[in-house]
């Protein structure tokens, strides 16, 4: 439960019809095991105490009593155990009967929840045998305990874990267009638990998994959807134990099909509850007045995480799936571009090509979206602009690369300038400090900035997302341009989308693209080594992009704290940095990132490609002056 992660299950027991003595010993001992196995809450299928098929045997007394008998066992036997258990089980109010879940919990039931909508369809004639518990409110005695509250309005809440909170619907309750999951959610509940006995046929189970899926998108929560399986009666239907396990549309776990067990996964409340935050339109309007709050104490203990944590957050994973991925963000880039360029009726774009990575994703951009729109390629001026710290390597990439494209491009030496301007502010050449480097990322964007009167066109910003993080840009310098198409790309995902066009490529510009990407990241303002390589690399300096991406996905996207994030961040990268590293380089995040926030200020246009950016416009409003003690103090304190 450290830093919001509870450890949930979905137990599919294998189960014998109408025998409740035995589906309980079954009950009890996967309890046991979700409960040695770290799992907070587990969750039963639908009526599995009796058998979800029992028919008219509901109609038995004996199978009523035995069912109340099987679960009061259950009670007895976890008493002791440090895990909530919901159980599907039927139970008799005075003339009616109901499908319940019964959340049993250190020798007791908080509470007993009815199932809202009963089909009446063919194979599930369940109206037959339960009533609808919508209008049911009241406190039975049962299976031992006695004033159990008996509604579905009922929140189930963690004194000692403040965003640990769960709700219940049963089965068909999902599958409704007005199901109660979404009042429930709306009341607070962050987790939502179904007990299911869902019959399968071709095609079901895909839907059924988007189903949950989107139910947890929707409503921005956890969701554990537990179905029946092997031991159902098969007569007319047969169960596969889908056991299915989502966060927020995020699949999480799933269990294999037509099989019994556990499945786990690992919760995380408080991203849950802080999106819903976020998310204003989260509508808390439509709360129900009388939903009952049930407390519980359960105390905070280490969970061990089962769940993984990417590396690159904002790289697709699957590699199907990045391709396209890869495609529609040069498109969303492109059509930004083309939009600007036909809004202000200009034909031309001005572009500094240095021969790394931002500037070449920057021209592909705009060889995208001048192809797009039929405008002529030599309409793209590119221009290198040499000088102290410039590589033959580099220069020599810019050159190609524009040749390929067949874009027009000029070098301009920009050395003689910068020492102009040394000597008008008498700054000595030797002494390569910031205002060594700064002058001629400025004396840069003159030059853009004049050519761009010249050519009547645009001038295209190239920095990224992550170096805007950083504030690793030169304030009205390449920190300036008139429309930056890479904005809100950090720097892994530039260079996977640089490896995306090479892979489509062929020739000579595959090749220089595959050279832009092997060479190492570098603003090229301090002079080579002695063998005239690349001698200030970005990454000794501010730290490595992979980590500070992690960094900046989970500190902008969903609010975790320094300590948090480098929990996990310990976790990802355990194989590639020490904990010391990680420390080292999150803290000049931190720092950085609220130091650097007066760039952030003042960002020209750029389009918004996922759901992490910086702008000051639409997605991150930050006091410039921001104290940054609080989030140090955290970071100082994790461990």
């Amino acid at each position: 439960m450290n830093y919001g992660f509870i450890k949930v299950a979905a137990a599919t027991p294998k189960i014998r019809v109408a025998d409740c003595a035995c589906n309980a010993r079954q009950i009890i001992t996967q309890i046991e095991d979700a409960a040695s196995n770290g799992a907070a809450l587990v969750t039963f299928p639908e009526l599995c105490v009796t058998g979800f098929t029992c028919s008219d045997l509901f109609l038995q007394r004996a199978l009523l009593k035995s069912a109340e008998d099987a679960l009061s066992e259950i009670i007895k036997a976890t008493e002791n155990l440090n895990i909530i258990s919901l159980i599907g089980v039927p139970v008799a109010v005075k003339q009616s009967l109901y499908n319940c879940a019964a959340i049993v919990y250190k020798g007791g039931i908080l509470g007993i929840v009815p199932k809202i909508n009963i089909p009446n369809y063919s194979e599930f004639y369940e109206c037959r045998h339960f009533t609808s518990g919508k209008s049911v409110s009241e406190y039975i005695n049962y299976a031992g305990c006695r004033d159990v509250f008996l509604s579905q309005n009922q929140i189930f809440r963690c004194r000692d874990i403040s965003d640990f909170s769960f709700a219940i619907e049963i089965c068909e309750d999902l599958w409704v267009a007005d199901s109660p999951s979404v009042n429930l959610a709306l009341n607070g509940a962050a987790v939502i638990c179904n007990l299911s006995a869902s019959d399968d046929v071709i095609g079901k189970a895909d839907y059924r998994r988007n189903l949950v899926k989107m139910q947890s998108g929707k409503l921005c929560c956890g969701y554990v959807y537990c179905d029946s399986g092997f031991g159902e009666s098969t007569t007319d239907m047969v169960f596969s134990g889908q056991n299915i396990i989502a966060e927020n549309a995020a699949l999480l776990s799933e269990s294999k099909r037509f099989t019994q067990g556990i499945t786990y996964a690992d919760i995380d409340v408080q991203k849950i509850m802080g999106e819903r935050r976020r998310t204003n339109t989260y509508n808390s309007n439509k709360e129900i007045n009388n939903i009952k709050t049930v407390w519980f104490d359960m105390q905070p203990r280490q969970t061990k995480l089962s769940r993984k944590f990417s590396q690159t957050p904002f790289v697709p994973s699957d590699k199907d799936d990045l391709s396209k991925r890869c495609e529609e963000i040069i498109q969303i880039q492109a059509t930004g571009l083309a939009s600007r360029l036909e809004h202000t009726g200009i034909k031309n774009v001005v572009l500094g090509l240095s021969g790394g990575l931002d500037s070449t994703l920057a021209l592909i951009v705009s060889v995208y979206a001048f192809d797009m729109f039929k405008i002529d390629r030599r309409n793209i001026h590119t221009v290198t602009m040499p000088c102290f710290g410039t590589t033959k390597r580099t220069k020599s990439n810019a050159e190609k690369l524009a040749q390929a494209y067949g874009v027009s491009f000029e070098d301009i030496n920009i050395t003689k300038a910068v020492r102009q301007h040394f000597s008008d502010i008498r700054h000595n050449e030797n002494i390569t400090d910031v205002t060594y480097e700064n002058s001629q990322a400025r004396e840069r964007t003159q030059i853009l900035m004049d050519l761009s009167n010249k050519y009547n066109g645009l001038v295209i910003g190239t920095g990224d997302l992550s170096e805007l993080a950083l504030g690793w840009a030169t304030y009205n310098g390449d920190h300036m341009s008139m429309y930056a198409v890479n904005v809100s790309i950090p720097k892994t995902l530039v260079r996977y989308l640089t490896a995306y066009e090479a892979q489509k490529s062929d020739g000579v510009l595959k090749a220089v693209l595959l050279d832009i990407l092997d060479t190492p990241v570098s603003p090229e303002l301090l002079p080579p080594d002695k063998d005239g390589k690349i001698a200030q690399k970005t990454e000794d300096t501010v730290g490595p992009y992979e980590l500070h991406d992690f960094f900046l996905y989970y500190f902008v996207r969903f609010g975790f704290t320094p300590d948090k994030i480098f929990y996990l961040a310990k976790i990802s990268f355990k194989e590639k940095y020490d904990e010391q590293t990680i420390q080292k380089w999150l803290t000049v995040f931190v720092k950085r990132f609220f130091a650097q926030q007066f760039k952030r200020s003042c960002l020209p246009d750029g389009p918004k490609v996922g759901s992490v950016t910086l702008s000051p416009r639409s997605d991150w409003r930050m006091p410039s002056d921001a104290s940054v003690k609080m989030w140090l103090k955290d970071l100082e304190n994790a461990n």
